[in-house]
């Protein structure tokens, strides 16, 4: 039997609305494991355990987020330190509505929360120490996004505002999505710069069981989904530039391409994603308070 794909591309935060609203998705797949549980809480139409359902957290690929710079690198971009300099625009879309730039934002604050307290393993949260660090952390990322022109809701269109409207001297990007702005645009154009840490970014996936059930699709939705974990799949993630899951599926020449670089997760610097949403991006949150 033939198999049609309809799919539908956004920032993901507003996904995850479409979805809580009524589109009747049988499979998400978003930027960020809050999103998804947003959903689950919100509607009950899968279970709130989902993240347990497939291998690696159901994040069959990981990702990090590094920087697109114009050919030459002419304001110098080396590591996160750079972009608070004057006279450097900073293309990020708007955390509120995009998971890539929540990322982009978590890699700025954790960027900071390293170069002070060293190993981030055993961060206690409610010490002094911490509290400093955050403090700078803040102030830091403050910085950042006063040296960002326009707010775009996506990643997709952050990267469209940086590369067809030529706005901006960095985009802090999707790895997969720098790899392919070189790959369509050409060398000649751009290059990556890879920082110094940046963060593990997990785009997860899972069925909407009660959509997939109504609909009859439940079975291939599921199929669809473990499908990415399998040697196919895993090689298809390496050739549009995700990291696989199961690098050893994959042949070790697609990996050279991935630069080595110190990840930071998330439970470590901040608990949990359900606390880094609301210390950050809630209404009130750090965010809010920093970007006026």
């Amino acid at each position: 039997n033939k198999i049609n794909v309809k799919q539908s591309h956004g920032g993901s935060g507003k996904q995850a609305r479409s979805v809580i609203d009524g589109l009747e998705a049988d499979v998400v797949t978003l930027a960020l494991a809050y999103d998804i549980d947003k959903i689950s809480e919100s509607t009950k139409i899968f279970p709130e355990d989902w993240q347990k359902r497939l291998e690696n957290n159901s994040s069959p690929y990981t990702s990090t987020i590094v920087f697109l710079v114009r050919k030459g690198n002419p304001k110098g971009i080396k590591d996160w330190n750079d972009l608070v300099k004057e006279g450097v625009e900073v293309i990020t879309p708007n955390p509120k509505t995009s998971g890539g730039a929540r990322w982009n934002y978590l890699a700025v604050y954790s960027y900071v929360i390293k170069q002070e307290l060293g190993d981030i393993t055993k961060i206690d949260r409610n010490s002094e120490k911490f509290k400093q660090a955050d403090i700078k952390a803040l102030e830091f990322v403050k910085n950042v996004y006063k040296n960002v022109p326009v707010l775009d809701s996506g990643a997709r269109g952050a990267t469209n505002t940086f590369v067809q409207r030529k706005i901006g001297d960095v985009l802090l990007s999707w790895e997969n999505e720098a790899f392919l702005a070189i790959n369509e645009l050409g060398k000649d154009e751009f290059e990556i710069v890879v920082p110094s840490v940046s963060i593990l970014a997990e785009p997860p996936v899972t069925v909407v069981d009660e959509n997939a059930k109504k609909r009859e699709t439940y079975n291939v939705s599921k199929a669809y989904l473990e499908y990415l974990y399998s040697p196919v799949g895993q090689k298809l993630a390496a050739k549009h530039y995700y990291r696989p899951a199961k690098p050893e599926l994959v042949n070790q020449e697609d990996l050279k391409l991935f630069p080595n670089l110190e990840l930071v997760k998330i439970n470590d610097v901040f608990g949990s994603w359900q606390e880094a949403q609301k210390t950050h991006f809630d209404d009130g949150g750090s965010f809010d308070l920093i970007y006026k």
